[in-house]
């Protein structure tokens, strides 16, 4: 085989690209695309989380009735809980993101979002509206709509409580109401002139039978849709895709089994015109919607019939006349939509290569970077690369460079990242924002998953007479050694990072604490100095420390006395780092798991300092893992050492040797060990222990044996993190000592005061607090903090959120928790040799 080098230096200039492992369709896959093509009509679905889709229904409008579908979730699913690690809030939701583009890049779907931040459990849509701001999420919405063109609305929910959460309703208000406004044109007359205005034929409700007991086929109104068909082409049945689309959820827990056979998803009319057997009756799902296609449909159906399974390359020049013709049509969605399909098709037919990578996974402006070019047809047709552009990194070359067939084209270069490229990151993390909603400052960024790519790549391509533009994103690219070929986007970043290592700092008297910062380099060399900043009254000993990183991904730790005032205060402590007389501020956080793209983020380095007279009793505290969460880091905040048991290590002998056991947050629901642990447990309590359970869901639970005395859970919760606290027993120890607790300490709780309280316990237990949210006074909630003797220990069954409280720097949730876990004498205990892992 003929193997083609080419290298292109200075003078010259070229790069392609991909995000995602470039992948190629099969011969079934690009027929059901062709027949896509022929199919007019679109299908909006529309829930409120992460998970709330219903991932059958869009796979089959997807993949059987061909439909352009789309997903508009109204949150990132920020407020939820994470069973595969410790992030919660903007880091969650951007987990959850990344879970929905994956699902959706298996089911066929396209994503939308709306600004709303998922907040927490809400009870009502008049809470979630006063939270979001109804008008602003409904301005996102008709954003959607008018984008996306949707001929049909499925909601998930109905606008009602039985949607069993205040978003859910909130989301079905917002559908219905939208398909009521969107084609006013005085509806958000900035929109109309963007996008002009659309109408939806109709808007059905995927009707749950958790609300609907009754419903069946046979239930007047109602369309059936089938869910079970064996779609030839994929080699699978819509349901058994639809469920690796559902078990891409995986922060949720939601793995899902693949079914097959006939299955019934049932749509419920609730606004336009009724349909009567299809959820597209009445709609013209054909090329003859829009106006001057009448050639168009005639060239579809002639690349469907003549295409050749074996030799996919034979139906490229129907495709180029089809693009001819689409080409002439006037501006529409449909123009845009089927000219994108039919373009991508083209490269598809060819199995045609092109990618770009970097030598380095990121770069910061101004700064060199090599990039590497392979280019491949795979097809006997001849194609040309005429030209290469890409701002990102000055790029604007014309060229007349060949692509024979199936020799690969190597070549490199190396340009400056362009000085005008922002700083990576989520865009909707780029600004502060509060409970409700994220803050959006670029205005066509609303409604998107996820940013572009930091540096696209342009190549116009000339092909029998015809050019068309095809774009890719740069990407980095390696080989593990057990997983193989690996990718990861190019991230433009700051030349330096600075991390704090804690997030949140307890200053329990007027001591002084050393605060360290970790200094990386993302650049070749980098020199200057690190400084901290700090509330007025507070010192940082020295003022500056200098640092010069020789090498890229150099990494220094430096080390500040910080000196408290005497008062007590929650504040921001933030570290800069000056380099040529430019400020940066950015730590470095990434978050990697095998089913999402590495994600990177770019946050403020900052840290919370607490500044509270905050007293303890015992060293080491045993922390058995849940689901995830940073509550171990919060005890060492408070001085304790704390020993994070491996599942073997929770032994009797062990559990002599600390002074509280703490099970992490739905310990009872994801550990599969947890049954076989409970016997020492209650042991370790009854000779003098204390046992703190955090909160569990009440459904698949590995043990019911977790407590000394019955205690039943629910789903109770309060969600409203200002309601008022009562305390029940205001003379209990775990009110008193070490630290005296008042409601004043309940002040500055963040989502949530708590969740899934016990709703029945047994007498042994005292109930110590009260709570409800509003409206709920004739039902307060007193399962919060459940306190039991039993024998001469402590058991303790808590909902509180300290996962969240914790790591938001909650002084008053750092004073109870240590009262909770000083519960009894404290011990003399021998040293735990070799196992406590302290910070």
């Amino acid at each position: 085989m003929k193997r083609l080098f080419l290298f292109i230096f200075a003078c010259s200039l070229l790069s392609p690209s991909f995000s995602q492992p470039t992948t190629k369709l099969s011969a079934g896959q690009i027929k059901l695309k062709l027949k896509k093509l022929n199919v007019l009509t679109s299908v909006l679905y529309v829930a409120a989380h992460p998970d709330d889709e219903n991932t059958r229904v869009i796979t089959a409008m997807a993949n059987e009735k061909l439909a352009a579908t789309a997903y508009l979730s109204m949150t990132r699913g920020d407020g939820g809980q994470n069973l595969i690690g410790s992030e919660i809030r903007d880091e969650l939701g951007l987990i959850r993101t990344q879970e929905l583009l994956a699902a959706r890049r298996i089911d066929g779907g396209d994503q939308f979002f709306t600004r709303a931040n998922d907040f927490g459990f809400s009870k009502s849509a008049d809470e979630t509206f006063r939270v979001w701001g109804k008008d602003e999420i409904m301005h996102d919405v008709i954003a959607v709509y008018r984008q996306f063109q949707p001929d049909v609305i499925i909601t998930r929910f109905p606008p009602t409580t039985d949607a069993g959460h205040g978003h859910h309703t909130a989301s079905a208000i917002l559908a219905q109401e939208a398909f009521d406004i969107s084609a006013d044109k005085n509806a958000y007359p900035e929109l109309a002139s963007s996008f002009g205005v659309w109408q939806p034929k109709r808007l059905y409700t995927n009707t749950g039978r958790w609300w609907n007991k009754t419903i069946n086929e046979n239930t007047p109104g109602i369309i059936v849709v089938n869910i079970g068909n064996y779609n030839a082409l994929l080699g699978e049945s819509h349901s058994e895709i639809a469920a690796r689309s559902r078990s891409q959820h995986k922060s949720q827990g939601f793995g899902s089994a693949g079914t097959r056979g006939n299955q019934l998803e049932f749509l419920e009319y609730m606004r336009g015109d009724r349909a009567t057997k299809d959820i597209f009756d009445g709609i013209n799902t054909t090329w003859s919607r829009v106006k001057g296609a009448e050639k168009v449909q005639t060239l579809v159906s002639k690349a469907i019939a003549e295409f050749d399974e074996e030799h996919p390359e034979k139906t490229v020049e129907n495709l180029l006349m089809l693009r001819q013709e689409i080409l002439k049509l006037e501006q529409s969605v449909w123009k845009v939509r089927k000219l994108k399909e039919t373009e991508q098709l083209i490269q598809d037919c060819m199995a045609l290569f092109i990618e770009a990578a970097s030598d380095v996974y990121w770069a910061s402006p101004g700064e060199k970077t090599n990039v590497f070019f392979e280019l491949v047809n795979r097809s006997s047709l001849d194609i040309t690369i005429s030209k290469v552009h890409a701002s990102g990194l000055d790029i604007d070359s014309t060229l007349n460079l060949p692509l024979k067939n199936n020799i690969p084209v190597l070549f490199k270069m190396k340009r400056n990242v362009a000085s005008t490229n922002r700083f990576s990151g989520p865009y909707w993390l780029n600004e502060p924002h509060g409970p409700g909603k994220f803050v959006v400052e670029d205005s066509k960024m609303i409604g998107k998953p996820e940013n572009d790519a930091a540096i696209q790549i342009h190549l116009d391509v000339m092909l029998k007479g015809m050019s068309f533009t095809i774009t890719k994103p740069l990407i980095y690219k390696w080989t593990d050694p057990v997983k193989g070929e690996l990718t990861r986007r190019f991230e433009v970043v700051p030349p330096v990072f600075v991390n704090l290592n804690d997030k949140v700092v307890i200053f329990p008297d007027g001591k002084s604490k050393m605060i360290s910062v970790r200094i990386k380099s993302s650049s070749a060399a980098v020199k200057g100095s690190l400084r901290l900043q700090l509330p007025a009254g507070w010192r940082a000993v020295p003022e500056a420390i200098p640092f010069q990183l020789k090498e890229r991904e150099e990494e220094q730790l430096k080390t500040f006395e910080v000196i408290p005032a005497s008062n007590e205060i929650t504040a921001v402590l933030k570290a800069v780092a000056e380099v040529n007389g430019k400020s940066f501020d950015r730590a470095l956080q990434i978050i990697s798991y095998d089913h999402l793209p590495l994600q990177v983020l770019m946050p403020e380095a900052s840290a919370k300092l607490v500044r509270l007279n905050l007293k303890k009793e015992g060293e080491t505290i045993a922390y058995i893992k849940g689901a995830g969460d940073d509550v171990p880091a919060g005890f060492r905040n408070m001085g304790y050492q704390v020993w994070e048991m491996k599942n073997d290590e929770v032994t009797a002998e062990n559990l002599k040797r600390v002074d509280a056991v703490v099970l992490g947050i739905r310990a009872l629901n994801t550990n599969t060990r947890i049954r076989f642990m409970m016997t020492d447990l209650m042991e370790y309590v009854k000779t003098g222990g204390t046992l703190v359970v955090q909160y569990n869901n009440n459904f698949d639970l590995e043990t019911e044996n977790f407590s000394p005395y019955p205690l039943k859970l629910s789903r109770h919760r309060v969600t409203e993190e200002d309601a008022a606290v009562r305390l029940l027993k205001p003379e209990h120890l775990v009110l008193n000592y070490p630290n005296k607790i008042t409601t004043d300490d309940f002040s500055g709780w963040v989502q949530e005061r708590g969740l899934y309280f016990p709703e029945t316990w047994d007498p042994s237990f005292d109930a110590i607090l009260s709570m409800n949210d509003h409206g709920e006074e004739s039902a307060p909630k007193d399962g919060s903090l459940l306190i039991a003797k039993y024998g001469s220990g402590y058991y303790v069954y808590t909902g509180l959120s300290f996962f969240r409280e914790l790591p938001e720097g909650v002084s008053g949730a750092y004073k109870l928790l240590a009262n909770i876990v000083s519960l009894g004498k404290p011990k003399q205990l021998s040293p735990v040799k070799g196992k406590v892992k302290s910070r």
